[in-house]
């Protein structure tokens, strides 16, 4: 699945909030080794670089399109593609931090479980991922994949993203490595001009999969009946906006 730098940071300021909400509860004043893992466009990369310096910081995407914007926004940084799947440091880190990328992959609690062991003592393991398969935004693409001449493409749930495990699974991986473990939900609340804005916010994320699997000859048609089930889901405030509401799991772990 390919990602479009331009198109995700449309709503940059929406989506590096909760990236500086998970930073601003890591309890390091420096790091020498500090990795921002699926850095996207590099809006999260620049919070690590601005208290470590950008010698300290390794910004890893799996994603070309993205991996370019990010060098591009920050010139004396470096960027490497990697799969987190896969991936461990080359060295023990000090932070390996991940804001809005591990729900993407289906079993991420063996691999954080692992990626605390490629820890320093007092090292720090932060994590963000959106938690909102539950709301309309979502659940409305898997009634649109079912609904149209694209539906074989979405039998069975294979687009899907996996729905993220309860909080007492992350305490069951991260304690016995931790000296701390904190977790928590935050709910967002975005006012977004209309209907229409809330399909360009998922376009950049969460409804490329849906897209991708419709193909070019149903994109088009997929898109337009996502977003009149959009605009009936979400009716105008009093000033003509509509309210995005969206709930985000956090994580930090203390490696013991």
């Amino acid at each position: 699945m390919a990602w479009s730098a331009q198109q995700y940071v449309k709503f940059e300021d929406e989506r590096t909030r909760p990236a500086r909400d998970l930073f601003a509860q890591v309890p390091l004043a420096d790091a020498v080794i500090a990795y921002d893992l699926g850095c996207g466009p590099g809006n999260s990369t620049e919070l690590l670089v601005e208290r470590f310096g950008a010698g300290n910081v390794i910004g890893l995407d799996s994603d070309d399109n993205m991996l370019a914007a990010a060098a591009k926004r920050l010139p004396g940084s470096e960027f490497m593609k990697a799969d987190l799947n896969t991936w461990t440091p080359d060295m023990p880190a000090d932070l390996l931090y991940a804001n809005a990328v591990f729900q993407w992959i289906p079993d991420h609690i063996a691999v954080l479980s692992r990626l605390m062991d490629h820890l320093k003592p007092g090292g720090v393991l932060a994590v963000q991922m959106p938690d909102n398969l539950t709301e309309p935004s979502h659940v409305l693409m898997e009634e649109t994949g079912a609904a149209g001449p694209w539906a074989p493409a979405f039998e069975g749930g294979k687009v899907r993203r996996a729905v993220l495990p309860s909080p007492a699974a992350y305490f069951d991986a991260l304690m016995p490595k931790s000296v701390r473990v904190d977790v928590w939900h935050t709910v967002y609340y975005h006012p977004l001009a209309n209907a229409e804005a809330i399909v360009e916010w998922v376009r950049g994320t969460g409804l490329r999969p849906y897209l991708d699997a419709a193909g070019p000859k149903y994109a088009q048609a997929f898109a337009a009946d996502y977003t009149a089930r959009i605009t009936a889901a979400y009716p105008p405030m009093a000033d003509g906006r509509v309210l995005l509401r969206f709930p985000r799991l956090f994580m930090i772990a203390v490696k013991s």
